[in-house]
């Protein structure tokens, strides 16, 4: 396995290319410690966050604001507007586009979303990009993943996908995901794999998915990155990040 200090930096190549680091994070509406989250997400250096579970209730912009905040990042796009998943970013890429969409929802169940965006990195990257959280139950979250897939396929030959699946690598929905795209610690293992919980990390419902044209360099939790303290982790919320590092062809 790659050792965690050899996850590529963010960067961009003479041929146009770039290097994008991308952290995915389900963050239980940040009602855990705060403070552990911000650090977590700032040590990781991320150019874009898929954040799960924002808050989306009373003055959630004003969380969602001292989040990006205290991270030192930008809201883009999500909270409310998607149920959930949010996306925020640094200064580095250019936002071409966003686009929240709510999914059709099964009565009694929670409502689902996907925050979407478009960022350019350079003159010549663009990367589509979707945060989501898919249903517990196993047949409304396999339809998400068949809409999550044609979302992908509008963004353009360059997007990815990360989030919180509630679903196993062996699941149908994980499954129906890892046969038409990247599945970042599958093609490029780094860091460690499990994700829930914390203290016991024993499933893999967290993920980063990409589509062909994306070089996937590394991808996993980044269990003993330097900065990631291991008690951050544990205080922050009750899943575990995963960081990918991508390198996006020119468009």
């Amino acid at each position: 396995m790659t050792p965690l200090t050899d996850l590529p930096s963010s960067r961009t190549e003479p041929d146009g290319s770039a290097v994008v680091r991308l952290l995915s994070y389900n963050i239980r509406s940040m009602r855990d410690d705060k403070g552990a989250l911000a650090r977590v997400i700032r040590a990781c250096a991320p150019d874009v966050v898929c954040v799960q579970e924002a808050p989306r209730f009373f003055r959630w912009r004003k969380y969602a604001s001292r989040l990006a905040m205290s991270a030192e990042l930008h809201y883009v796009t999500g909270g409310a507007t998607a149920s959930g998943p949010m996306i925020l970013s640094s200064l580095r890429p250019h936002v071409e586009h966003t686009e929240d969409v709510l999914l059709p929802r099964t009565p009694g169940l929670h409502q689902r979303g996907f925050a979407t965006a478009v960022l350019r990195f350079g003159t010549a990257a663009r990367l589509g990009v979707v945060s989501c959280h898919l249903s517990l139950q196993s047949s409304e979250r396999y339809e998400q993943g068949g809409l999550l897939l044609e979302r992908l396929r509008a963004l353009g030959p360059y997007a990815v996908a990360a989030g919180d699946l509630n679903d196993r690598p062996k699941g149908r929905t994980f499954r129906r995901l890892a046969g038409e795209l990247q599945d970042g610690w599958a093609t490029a293992p780094w860091g460690s794999e499990m994700t829930s919980e914390p203290r016991d990390p024993r499933q893999r419902i967290d993920a980063v998915f990409a589509t062909g044209g994306v070089e996937v360099l590394g991808c996993g939790v980044p269990v003993g990155l330097p900065g990631v303290e291991e008690s951050d982790l544990l205080s922050a919320t009750d899943h575990l990040p995963v960081l990918a590092a991508l390198r996006v062809p020119p468009a």
